[in-house]
């Protein structure tokens, strides 16, 4: 892992460039990055200390890298920043912004204006948030991340199985129960302070990666901080630039990141999605023989009973035709996932023709091992 300061950026990978954000964007080159993960200035125009009821003085947000003279100046910034990474962003790559009240509505606007697709917002929910000290205000417990993708017709990247997965197959909703930065993951300065006031934590980043990259992409983080981002795409496989203006962060970030250690690329596999499998139409069992014509499929229950025909429809009295059609049909309906309606019977026992597919897939070369199914 390097810091590097020099012009040329054909290369940057897993390393942080340290200079001014749209400065050091610039000289990336176009379509060359999967994903964008930005967690900007918040621009929360605090015009003085914030203290608690005993007096004692809040460790919040009030560096000069947050301070902006105007709405009009910070959207400007914004502006310049997200149009610089819609343009390094390959064809179906995907950002995600964070930001909080103050911010994140003006940051929605430019992405739209920009052409960007916006096909999430994400409320992250903390568990332990500050308290509104002055009692005048809601308890602000939570921040909001917008995913959007490139364009409208971008292919993005979405591992829906893995997320479905690591909510015990339920879907992962869009509001994410995390608590804030805190204990031993968050990074202090020799005064024992935060090193950063705005820290996230690790499983916030890790959640964002497994959802929407793949091992070996490349991520992008235009305000790196103390490198979370980073630390997260080391840890997963996947590689990562930071931009980093703050010499004192970008130090801390590179010994941060050092010290973690890759998983193993066994344990980085992903759950696969079927969407993203080569297609194999129901044709193609019978042409292989998995299903030979005259064979007989059933629905579940085995109150339906079809035949098997040799150009791969199947028929009922009175009715033929492809799997779903046929399916739909005797069920009253308007359509059918004939892949899991259809069953074949093995051993006394009925199994998707779904299974038989999976057989086809590797007859086929397109999947490494075959699973152990036959029709019978």
């Amino acid at each position: 892992m390097s810091m590097r300061q020099t012009s040329s950026r054909a290369k940057a990978r897993d390393c942080i460039l340290v200079g001014e954000c749209v400065e050091e964007l610039r000289k990336l080159p176009s379509e060359s990055v999967d994903l964008v993960f930005a967690d900007p200035p918040y621009n929360l125009q605090l015009s003085k200390q914030l203290l608690r009821p005993n007096d004692t003085r809040v460790d919040g947000v009030d560096d000069s890298w947050d301070q902006f003279a105007s709405f009009a100046d910070y959207d400007t910034f914004s502006k310049n920043w997200l149009a610089e990474c819609r343009r390094i962003l390959k064809p179906n790559g995907a950002l995600w912004v964070i930001g909080s009240y103050h911010n994140i509505f003006r940051l929605g606007t430019t992405l739209q204006d920009l052409g960007f697709w916006i096909l999430n917002d994400v409320m992250w929910r903390k568990t332990n948030p500050m308290p509104n000290f002055r009692g005048r205000r809601f308890t602000n417990a939570h921040e909001t991340l917008i995913w959007a993708s490139k364009s409208q017709a971008a292919r993005y990247t979405f591992n829906y199985e893995s997320l479905k997965a690591m909510n015990d197959d339920l879907q992962m909703r869009s509001d994410w129960l995390l608590p804030i930065c805190s204990g031993p993951e968050r990074l202090k300065d020799d005064d024992g302070r935060k090193a950063h006031p705005t820290q996230k934590p690790e499983a916030l980043l890790n959640r964002v990666l497994l959802a929407s990259t793949n091992v070996g992409d490349t991520v992008l983080d235009p305000f790196f901080g103390t490198g979370t981002t980073g630390a997260a795409a080391k840890r997963l496989g996947r590689r990562w630039i930071g931009i980093e203006q703050d010499p004192d962060y970008a130090v801390a970030a590179k010994a941060r990141i050092s010290a973690v250690k890759r998983l193993p690329s066994s344990s980085l596999e992903t759950l696969r999605s079927k969407r993203a499998e080569p297609r194999v139409p129901f044709g193609t069992l019978v042409e292989l023989g998995i299903l030979k014509p005259g064979a007989a499929i059933f629905d579940g229950r085995k109150r339906f009973r079809a035949e098997v025909k040799a150009d791969g429809t199947v028929a009922l009295p009175g009715m033929q035709g492809s799997i779903h059609r046929v399916g739909a049909e005797v069920q009253g309906k308007s359509a059918c996932n004939g892949w899991t309606f259809w069953h074949f019977e093995r051993r006394g026992k009925l199994r998707p023709i779904d299974d038989l597919r999976q057989k086809a897939k590797h007859q086929l070369g397109l999947i490494p091992e075959a699973p152990l199914v036959a029709a019978e």
